[in-house]
């Protein structure tokens, strides 16, 4: 089970300049339960 704090992280990391060519993908934060 994933922690707030976890999916803090990701949101952290989007909203930042390192992500700043990411746009219209659906990210899925799971830790790798449930790959496609």
């Amino acid at each position: 089970m994933g922690t707030p704090a976890e999916v803090a992280d990701v949101v952290s990391f989007l909203a930042s300049d390192g992500a700043r060519f990411i746009n219209g993908e659906r990210i899925t934060v799971n830790g790798g339960h449930v790959m496609d």
